[in-house]
């Protein structure tokens, strides 16, 4: 039961992240700019961390599921539970913004229904290198932040701030992914190009993930005091959740 619940939170987070952070970019990219979209991604992540971090950590991402795995935070049946969730909210957010534009009047203002791409703006390669930076600092900053209790109440600014700071750096390149299922969500529904560049937004997240889950110990370890301090579990709103990793 408890494993559902954090299922559906899941589910649910990743669908409003999705849907308010790519919703943004469809329907006011050209009015708001970037500023407006980082900031809309950054806010409601933020928000998801405090609503239903306590829940089920508030992962929303498979690339952060992939670090707080790869941590020892999560059992792999809990991580597989939350990537499908993850997958099928994003799924349900991108036909909510496609029917919107294909039956509401709303005027796709990316053209593309907010899918990611290389070619325009920065070639494969960039791309590549672009996205396992941006997602190796926002997984670096949810495990590290989330892993120090002292920082317990001001995780989710933490969290968001490094959302909002990635997006500013690569919308105008490939819009931004650091997010296999905030990708895989509009290219379905997209299709063409979109769909056949999924790949990469897919793997170099993941890639830039599981770096993440790598370094972070070691970020973690250069405070002594650190290492010996009692777990708060609300300190960890992306990780592992106070009763235990699901799916055990």
């Amino acid at each position: 039961m408890d494993d559902a619940r954090r299922y559906l939170a899941e589910f649910l987070g990743t669908a409003l992240l999705v849907f308010f952070g790519v919703g943004s970019a469809v329907a006011a990219r050209v009015q708001g700019g970037v500023v407006v979209v980082a900031l809309a991604f950054g806010f409601v992540m933020l928000a998801l961390v405090y609503t239903i971090g306590p829940l089920s950590g508030s992962h929303v991402n498979p690339a952060v599921t992939l670090g707080v795995l790869l941590s020892g935070k999560i059992s792999v049946r809990g991580a597989a539970g939350y990537w499908v969730a993850q997958f099928a909210g994003a799924t349900l957010a991108s036909f909510l913004l496609w029917a919107l534009t294909r039956w509401g009047d709303v005027v796709d203002q990316t053209g593309t229904l907010g899918s990611n791409g290389y070619g325009a703006h920065i070639n494969r390669g960039g791309a590549m290198l672009l996205e396992t930076v941006l997602t190796f600092l926002f997984v670096l900053v949810v495990l590290v932040v989330t892993s120090r209790a002292e920082h317990a109440l001001m995780a989710g600014l933490a969290i968001g701030l490094a959302l909002a700071t990635a997006h500013l750096v690569g919308i105008t390149l490939d819009g931004t992914s650091v997010n296999p299922a905030r990708s895989f969500g509009p290219a379905l529904f997209q299709g063409g190009a979109a769909l056949r560049q999924l790949w990469l937004f897919i793997v170099f997240p993941l890639l830039g993930g599981a770096l993440a889950a790598l370094v972070a110990p070691l970020v973690l370890s250069r405070s002594p005091r650190l290492r010996g301090a009692p777990e708060n579990p609300q300190s960890r709103p992306h990780g592992q959740p106070p009763d235990g990793p699901p799916g055990q």
